[in-house]
């Protein structure tokens, strides 16, 4: 069994494989002051719950995008499972050139494994939205080079700032409006959460696709809400929630080698 953990600005994800399929997978909150045994702990008790044993755990892999929780995640994984984890950068063999970009360090780890994830299992050319933090939109062409990477402001931000910045709009549960014909404050700021990002996806997707001149380029959604704005299939040709564990796991068995070969 292989745990897999993803960090991101908001959650960590925690996953455990057997062979290729998630067997259980969990969500805390990301917490930079977190000591490490309150995360290795947290993780113990989420093995326990779906009566998994920890010693059963033959290694571990860990993305994030939250340098200040490396230092104790690191640790709680080193005292509770005595593994050196591997830690994804994007210096890694991941499948994926990054050559045309300026500086590779700048596309953050998740982005990474997403895209390797999308390119190993769907082949190229292929796009990742991935509805998180942020909204990004990263390409990679048919030989697995990085054409580009969008970024825009998440979802939940973008109902946040409304919250947070006008006085009198509360706080909303995201999901399509009845209709687009809004007739209470609540499904206005639905109606214009939903259908906005609906067609920025839409006109980034189409953009990409006319100057790449890649009609056939794939599109794979991923994130909690990728599901809300395209429930019927209309804008994407995949939705999978599970891309990020998928890539730490393909991740994982391109780069094992290297950290038995440090060890030895």
């Amino acid at each position: 069994m292989i745990l897999v953990i993803n960090v991101g600005n908001l959650d960590m994800i925690v996953a455990v494989f057997e062979g290729e399929e998630v067997t259980a997978s969990w969500r805390m909150t990301t917490n930079s002051l977190m000591t490490s045994d309150e995360i290795g702990s947290t993780i113990i008790r989420f093995l326990d719950f779906d009566d998994i044993n920890p010693r059963e755990i033959e290694d571990v892999v860990i993305s994030s995008v939250v340098p200040n929780i490396m230092y104790s995640l690191t640790n709680a994984v080193k005292k509770y499972f005595r593994k050196t984890p591997i830690i994804i950068n994007s210096f890694v063999n991941s499948g994926i050139d990054l050559s045309r970009m300026d500086n590779p360090k700048e596309l953050g780890t998740n982005r990474l494994v997403n895209i390797s994830a999308a390119y190993n299992i769907y082949g190229g050319p292929v796009m990742v939205v991935d509805y998180s933090t942020c909204t990004t939109y990263d390409v990679v062409d048919e030989n697995g080079v990085f054409v580009t990477g969008i970024t825009a402001p998440g979802i939940n931000i973008c109902t946040e700032s409304l919250f947070l910045k006008a006085a009198q709009l509360p706080r909303i549960e995201i999901k399509k409006p009845d209709s687009i014909y809004c007739q209470d404050i609540i499904s206005c700021i639905q109606g214009g959460i939903y259908y906005g990002h609906r067609g920025e996806a839409k006109y980034i997707i189409n953009s990409i696709k006319k100057e790449m001149g890649a009609e056939n380029l794939k599109c794979i959604a991923t994130g909690g809400l990728a599901n809300v704005i395209d429930s019927k299939g209309e804008i994407f040709d995949i939705c999978d929630p599970f891309l990020s564990f998928k890539g730490l796991r393909l991740l994982y068995e391109k780069n094992k080698n290297m950290k038995e070969e440090v060890e030895e």
